[in-house]
């Protein structure tokens, strides 16, 4: 029976990492935890539940997550984030395919907690991830955020039965905060891309995310949580051209 290692990054992850470890003990062969040098007890809580911990400076996710892999014992490696849980019928799934021999890679679907509501609409669901993978055929990509995960070309993938829980958002402020932090990421990978921002993208561009997510992907069925989560998406479209447009006016001023 081949084993594989639970992978995670962090960065002050103590709210969450012990939830996320504990999902995986006894599943997992080996769990390693890559910190960012947290301020606060997400190591020790990671070292007291039986992680490996490794020490690492933040240089970006792709390359923080590709390091991460290296150190891994086990051919095969489950990538989990700090704020994810293995639920129990994805455990099972991940047990019956270790038992079976895996064979190239595995996705699951995603189901995100947002401020103690589970949203399943919205284009929040069924969020499909391929999380489980040899390692030696994948690489993380990309530079400024949301890095995706690149698949060595003829690998084959299979969808397990279960939901990766996503304990996505605790609070509002939580959400806006990371709006903040997200748009301007995204502004720099433009800026450095060469992209730019006129009216359509900066005004219509909101309006038409809002009404994607609320009306055309039944986000109004998640109640207060999907009219929340559409309307700060459309904020966070708008924040990103117009700190786009702001690098633009900085490097000419």
């Amino acid at each position: 029976m081949q084993g594989f290692s639970a992978v995670i990054i962090t960065f002050n992850e103590e709210r969450n990492i012990g939830r996320c470890i504990a999902s995986v003990q006894g599943l997992a062969d080996e769990v390693i935890v890559v910190d960012s040098e947290s301020t606060d007890r997400t190591r020790a809580i990671a070292e007291e539940l039986g992680a490996r911990v490794l020490v690492r400076k933040w240089t970006d996710y792709s390359d923080q997550k590709n390091f991460a892999n290296q150190q891994a014992l086990h051919a095969y490696i489950l990538s989990l984030d700090a704020d994810e849980e293995v639920s129990p019928v994805l455990r099972g799934s991940l047990s019956d395919a270790k038992k079976a021999g895996l064979q190239g890679a595995y996705s699951m679907h995603r189901l995100t907690n947002y401020c103690g509501h589970w949203v399943r609409h919205g284009g929040w669901y069924p969020d499909t991830k391929v999380r489980l993978f040899p390692k030696s055929a994948v690489h993380w990509e990309g530079e400024f955020v949301h890095e995706t995960l690149g698949l060595e070309k003829g690998l084959s993938t299979a969808l397990l039965k279960g939901d990766l829980l996503h304990y996505s958002y605790v609070s509002v402020l939580d959400h806006e905060a990371r709006i903040q932090r997200y748009s301007e990421l995204h502004a720099r990978k433009f800026f450095a891309a060469g992209k730019r921002a006129g009216f359509v993208k900066l005004w219509l561009s909101p309006v038409a995310k809002f009404l994607q997510g609320y009306v055309f992907q039944l986000g109004i069925l998640d109640r207060w949580a999907g009219w929340k989560i559409a309307a700060l998406s459309a904020k966070a479209v708008h924040l990103k051209y117009a700190k786009l447009n702001r690098l633009y006016r900085e490097q000419h001023a």
